[in-house]
């Protein structure tokens, strides 16, 4: 990743921190190399503070840090999109961001979150993965624990235990998200083919 820091007078570049789950924009900072350097080190976004004209770590007092997920370059090398999980609220005000929005969940986004987790179990497999192992096992074992899934979930579905049936209704959503990735499609190749059949 190459940043241009020679484009302001200050040496400091932009960085737009977005919320790794919601995509809610969190605040704006500045980092120069150092920052970028030790927010890489420590996987706590820091920033370099104009008014203390020092790295200041976002939480430093609060203790409500900013844990880096990814820092990616826009396409002229001078600003930052920094993607990273809250730790309680981001503004010193207490509000969940610093433009005074509510960093809420949206349940559905949940699910390409979930999406790019599975991904990188396929793209980046370990040992101890779960997923990891049933693409390992081939496009026919992952084709029958879907399969296996949707079954327990009609069976549970004729019981009145919520839990045991949420549980139940969770597997086959997830073992279905493996399933498209092991066959190269994603949720959103999904959604469009329901968006075009509502039409």
């Amino acid at each position: 990743m190459t940043i241009d820091f020679s484009k302001y007078a200050d040496g400091l570049v932009p960085a737009v921190v977005q919320d790794v789950v919601t995509n809610k924009v969190l605040m704006l900072g500045f980092m120069n190399q150092e920052a970028v350097d030790v927010t890489n080190a420590t996987g706590k976004v820091t920033f370099y503070s104009r008014s203390k004209q020092r790295l200041w770590t976002k939480g430093e007092t609060s203790e409500h840090y900013l844990l880096l997920k990814s820092i990616t370059v826009d396409c002229d090398n001078d600003t930052l999109l920094v993607k990273a999980q809250p730790i309680g609220p981001t503004c010193h005000t207490g509000a969940d961001t610093c433009f005074n929005e509510v960093n809420q969940n949206n349940p559905a986004d949940f699910l390409w979150y979930l999406e790019s987790v599975i991904a990188g179990r396929k793209n980046n497999p370990t040992e101890k993965s779960y997923t990891a192992s049933l693409f390992a096992k081939g496009i026919n074992k992952v084709a029958q624990k879907v399969g296996e899934e949707a079954v327990e979930l009609v069976i549970e579905a004729k019981d009145d235990n919520e839990e045991l049936f949420l549980g139940e209704a969770a597997d086959p959503m997830f073992h279905y998200i493996v399933l498209l990735q092991a066959k190269g499609y994603s949720l959103t190749d999904v959604v469009n083919v329901l968006r075009g059949r509502h039409k």
